[in-house]
């Protein structure tokens, strides 16, 4: 299976060596906050309170920047579509804003205090990684406003966010990787269907999660016996980073070397190395993208996607933004369900005339199901 690394023996994430905790934090957290986090979505109000700005300007001197993971602004991923939501907040505020990428996780810190440094009162910090950084900061800086996408930032793991002025913007999304489970397992004929991640932390492994559980419903409702190789709900193939690299050409290889016909990478950039694999081998193999609809975002790899697991990272951004902007921070957790459309599954383009007729029923029954909850979907945000 080539050399891809697991990443629990990995010394360039020593944070993840936490993430059992995290989880079980993390979702007594989400549980108690659920009835807050739709306020995320909720109308700004008619009237703006003293010292704030009227709906469409910005509050004097706000300055809204934003810190990258390694994967960088141009991963077509989940960073890019935190740019994009940052750009679009700031344009219509009529703002300038600032944005760092960040190389390598030694660059997290010092890229959050150079912008507090310059004056950023709003800064976005993207990805469960820099979690640890963006609370310190937070913390040392109350002044200074906080958004953290993929984390709730409970770092001392007393189950609550570490900070009044951080807001967390968090996915589960298990709930759109199950529907996209469901549709690789229906679409395939070889009987089975692979994943690997970027890293065996809970906001990559959420998605192979949902999936091997849309899977096993499959599995379950057709009498089936669809297999999941790369990930066993445990452990499975990691790459050990975010690039897309020999590394990940190597864990794709492995997997596609068994026999699968779907292929679910999850990582960003890393779907760029899945993909010259999948070319290379000559089959007939479709791709599964995440965050993004990727086929909207390159086209160049349109012709393999079966489907996208979408977060709707960008939108949840440019509503934070904004409301900061206007002089309405809110650090009411938002927590991105099928429900409240944070999460959904992108269509299925190219492959509309290949999947099956009655498929597309199926998962908007599914769909229903999982939002009323008679199809249970579990995720370290629902332990």
């Amino acid at each position: 299976m080539g050399n891809p690394r697991e990443i629990r023996g990995s010394s360039s994430v020593e944070a993840a060596l936490t993430i059992s905790t995290r989880k079980r934090v993390l979702g007594s957290l989400v549980a108690a906050s659920m009835f807050v986090a739709l306020a995320g979505c909720a109308s700004a109000p008619e009237s703006s309170p003293s010292g704030s700005a009227a709906p469409g300007g910005a509050v004097d001197g706000f300055k809204p920047c934003m810190v990258s993971d390694a994967g960088g602004f141009e991963d077509k991923s989940f960073n890019q579509l935190g740019a994009e939501g940052l750009e679009a907040a700031a344009a219509s505020l009529g703002v300038e804003s600032k944005k760092v990428e960040s190389g390598s996780e030694s660059d997290y810190a010092p890229n959050i205090q150079s912008l507090v440094d310059e004056g950023c009162n709003l800064i976005i910090t993207v990805g469960f990684l820099l979690a640890s950084a963006a609370g310190e900061a937070a913390v040392a800086n109350p002044e200074v406003e906080f958004v953290s996408i993929d984390d709730m930032v409970d770092n001392d793991f007393d189950g609550k966010t570490d900070a009044e002025n951080i807001k967390p913007i968090i996915f589960d999304t298990a709930q759109a990787a199950f529907l996209a489970g469901y549709a690789a397992a229906s679409y395939s004929t070889a009987g089975k269907v692979g994943t690997f991640g970027g890293m065996n932390i809970p906001t990559v492994t959420i998605f192979m999660d949902g999936f091997k559980q849309g899977v096993d419903y499959f599995n379950a409702q057709k009498g089936k016996s669809v297999q999941v190789v790369g990930w066993d709900g445990t452990d499975g193939v990691f790459t050990g980073g975010f690039e897309a690299n020999q590394d990940a050409i190597n864990a794709a290889q492995g997997i596609v070397d068994q026999g699968v016909d779907v292929l679910l990478p999850v990582g960003g950039p890393i779907y760029q190395s899945a993909a010259s694999v999948i070319r290379d081998s000559g089959r007939d193999i479709a791709m599964v993208g995440v965050d993004a609809d990727v086929f909207e975002t390159d086209p160049s790899v349109g012709d393999l996607l079966l489907t996208s697991i979408r977060k709707g990272i960008d939108v949840g951004v440019e509503e934070a933004v904004t409301a900061a902007g206007e002089g309405n921070f809110d650090a009411a957790p938002f927590i991105g369900t099928l429900e409240n459309e944070g999460v959904g599954l992108a269509p299925f383009h190219d492959f509309e005339s290949k999947v099956a007729a009655d498929l597309q029923g199926e998962l908007d029954t599914i769909k229903a199901g999982i939002i009323d909850g008679s199809i249970e979907v579990t995720s370290y945000l629902s332990e």
